[in-house]
C-alpha cells in the first residue's frame, strides 16, 4: 500500500527502507496544491458545504497566512482515482480540508472521505488547525483522522473520529512532525496497521477514548513523544509472521526516514490502557522514557514490558545491535506482568509513592542491565525468580511469595 504504514504491523512496506514507503524514494514536497475552495484572506463563512471529487484535490485549503473561520460546515471528500502515497502523508496532498499557511478554526462540522490519502483535517509547515464539536469519517487507505506533519499544529477538542482503511491513524502525524493538543471526544481507528495514535510528532491527548480495532493501540517512532492524562486507551493488534511479537504499545526506530533519531517519550496519567491481544509494551531499536501515574492496566498476557533488540526483517537497526534502553518510572501506580531485557538492552526501573508491582523480570534468567529502584512506600511482589544487576531499596518490601530475586548473580532473597 502507497504512504507509508502507521503501524509496523502492516502495509506492504512494513516500515523496511527502500521499499516505497518513507524512506524508499519519498517524493519532494509539492510547489502548489489543488483544491476546490482556497483561501488566501482572512475569512469566515457559517452553514457551507465543500465539495471535492478530484483525483488529489482538498476541499478546503488554506494558504497565505490567512485567518479563516468555517462554521456548521460540511466536507465531502470523494475520489477513486486519488493514490494517496508520500505526497499525501506528508505534504497533506488531496486532504479533506489542508492549512499549509495560515489558521483554520473549525466549528461544528461534518468532514467525509473515502479517497486514498484524504485525511479529515491536515495541518502541514506554517499551517494551524483548530478544529472542534466536529464529526470525521474516513474510509480511504492513509487516510488520518487529524494529521500533523511538516511541522504543523492541531488543536482538536470534542471531535467523534473514525477512520477504517489501512494505515490511517485517528490521530496520525507524519514526516516532519510538528504539535497535536487533543481534548475530550472518540477517536477510533479499524483499519490493519492504523493505531489509535500513529506519533512522529509532539503529542497531548486528555480526556479522550482511544481505540484500535485492529492494530496496536499506540505507535511511537523515534525522537517524538505522547501524553496522554486520563484516557481510555485499548488496542487489538492483529497476528503477523514478520513480527517478533505483538504489543499494544511500540516504541521503537524505524530506520525509514520519517522520524529523527533519539529518545522516544510516553507518559500516561490516570484512566486506562487495555491490551487485547499481545504484550502492553514493547520496545526496540530505540531509546526511550516512560512515565505512569495511576492507570489501570489490563493485561492480554503475562508479559507487560518486553525490551528487546529484533530479527531485522524490516530494516529496524542492525540483528545483534538493536536492543532498547529505557527508562521507566512508575509513579502511584498499580501494575503485574513480567519485564523482559535481553542482552542487548538495559532498562532503569524507579517505582516510587506506593506503587505496587506483582511480577517477574528476566524469570528464564540474567539478560540486559536491569537496574532496579524501590522507594520505602512502594512494593514488588515476585510472580517467579527474577535476575537484575543492581538494586537500590530494602528488601523488606519484597514478597518473595516462594520465589528468589537475584542481583548481580547473587541471591539476595
Amino acid at each position: 500500500m502507497p504512504g507509508g504504514p502507521d503501524s509496523p504491523q502492516g502495509g506492504p512496506e512494513n516500515g523496511a527502507p527502500g521499499a516505497g514507503g518513507p524512506g524508499g524514494g519519498a517524493q519532494s514536497a509539492p510547489t502548489s496544491y489543488s483544491s476546490v475552495k482556497e483561501f488566501t484572506s482572512d475569512t469566515e463563512e457559517t452553514g457551507q458545504s465543500y465539495i471535492s471529487e478530484g483525483t488529489d484535490e482538498s476541499a478546503v485549503l488554506v494558504s497565505n497566512g490567512a485567518n479563516v473561520t468555517l462554521k456548521d460546515f460540511t466536507v465531502n471528500r470523494t475520489s477513486e482515482d486519488s493514490k494517496g502515497g508520500d505526497s499525501s502523508s506528508f505534504y497533506g496532498v488531496g486532504a479533506s480540508i489542508l492549512a499549509t499557511d495560515g489558521t483554520v478554526d473549525l466549528k461544528g462540522g461534518t468532514i467525509t472521505s473515502d479517497a486514498d490519502g484524504a485525511a479529515g483535517a491536515f495541518a502541514y509547515d506554517k499551517g494551524t488547525v483548530n478544529i472542534s464539536d466536529t464529526a470525521i469519517t474516513t474510509t480511504g487507505n492513509a487516510a488520518g483522522g487529524i494529521h500533523a506533519a511538516g511541522g504543523g499544529t492541531v488543536n482538536a477538542e470534542n471531535l467523534i473520529v473514525h477512520t477504517s482503511g489501512e494505515s490511517s491513524a485517528a490521530i496520525r502525524s507524519d514526516r516532519g512532525g510538528g504539535t497535536m493538543r487533543v481534548k475530550g471526544g472518540s477517536y477510533t481507528s479499524s483499519g490493519i496497521g492504523s493505531p489509535a495514535v500513529y506519533c512522529t510528532a509532539d503529542i497531548e491527548v486528555n480526556d479522550a477514548k482511544l481505540t484500535a480495532e485492529n492494530s496496536e493501540a499506540v505507535c511511537i517512532k523515534g525522537l517524538n513523544s505522547l501524553s496522554l492524562t486520563g484516557c481510555d486507551l485499548s488496542g487489538h493488534i492483529q497476528e503477523n509472521e514478520q513480527n517478533d511479537c505483538d504489543w499494544t504499545v511500540i516504541l521503537y526506530q524505524s530506520m525509514s526516514g520519517d522520524a529523527d533519531v533519539g529518545e522516544a517519550t510516553f507518559s500516561a496519567e490516570g484512566g486506562s490502557i487495555t491490551a487485547k491481544t499481545g504484550d502492553m509494551f514493547y520496545i526496540t531499536n530505540t531509546d526511550c522514557e516512560i512515565t505512569l501515574k495511576d492507570v489501570a492496566f489490563t493485561l492480554a498476557n503475562d508479559v507487560f514490558l518486553r525490551v528487546e533488540g529484533n530479527s531485522s526483517s524490516r530494516g529496524w537497526g542492525t540483528e545483534g545491535a538493536n536492543g532498547g534502553d529505557v527508562t521507566l518510572t512508575a509513579d502511584s501506580q498499580e501494575f503485574t506482568g513480567n519485564i523482559l531485557v535481553d542482552e542487548i538492552s538495559s532498562l532503569a526501573l524507579t517505582m516510587k509513592n506506593g506503587t505496587s508491582y506483582e511480577g517477574a523480570i528476566n524469570p528464564d534468567g540474567a539478560g540486559g542491565t536491569v537496574d532496579v529502584t524501590l522507594d520505602d512506600d512502594s512494593t514488588w511482589t515476585l510472580t517467579g525468580d527474577s535476575y537484575i544487576t543492581s538494586f537500590d531499596g530494602d528488601t523488606s518490601n519484597i514478597t518473595a511469595n516462594g520465589y528468589h530475586l537475584y542481583v548481580n548473580g547473587e541471591q539476595v532473597l
